[in-house]
């Protein structure tokens, strides 16, 4: 009989080990969102002890909340470009590299009443950087704000939608967003 050796359990530095969490729990939490995932559910992404989470965080909404600033800022960094067609495009670049990021601001956040206002307010930013860039082609007006709200709306259900869908044709998909974005601003002069 041979004896079952254990593995030593690997000590992580803080700062590296949740970074670890915080990209475990961005995985569970885009599978379920706030309400339907426990905080064991994360320890097993993590492949930690409950008892390690508690050293890092001191609840699941202080979890959560982390999560969200670390997808935001994430997102931030990515998408740092002038305002349209680029920005679109590294925002899908963004969503193909961290689904899971992109599925928990704007699926589930967006959706939790505890954690919609900085999602919310997220998106009013993009609003605004899309109803400035519109000033060029359509007049400021109802007709602006409509399509600013409507183009963000189409560019990130467009980019759900292509990750729920499997990312069928990544080479295609930039383009096809971007001719849909195009009919707005078009229906909108």
């Amino acid at each position: 009989m041979s004896k079952i050796q254990q593995e030593p359990v690997r000590r992580l530095p803080r700062a590296q080990r949740r970074e670890q969490i915080l990209a475990a729990a961005t995985n569970a939490f885009a599978r379920s969102g706030f309400a339907g995932t426990g905080l064991d559910d994360v320890a097993a992404e993590a492949g930690i002890s409950r008892v390690i989470l508690y050293r890092h965080f001191e609840s699941k909404t202080d979890l959560y909340r982390a999560v969200l600033e670390r997808a935001t800022a994430r997102l931030a960094a990515a998408t740092d470009v002038e305002v349209g067609r680029a920005s679109a495009q590294a925002l899908l670049r963004w969503a193909d590299a961290e689904p899971a990021g992109f599925r928990l601001l704007f699926r589930h956040a967006a959706r939790e009443p505890e954690f919609c206002a900085e999602v919310d307010e997220l998106r009013a930013a993009m609003v605004e950087e899309v109803r400035a860039r519109l000033t060029e082609s359509i007049a400021a007006g109802s007709w602006a704000d409509w399509a600013a709200q409507l183009a963000t709306a189409v560019c990130l259900e467009a980019i759900m939608a292509w990750l729920d869908a499997g990312r069928p044709a990544p080479h295609e998909i930039a383009d096809r967003i971007d001719r849909a974005v195009d009919g707005v601003i078009r229906a909108a002069r």
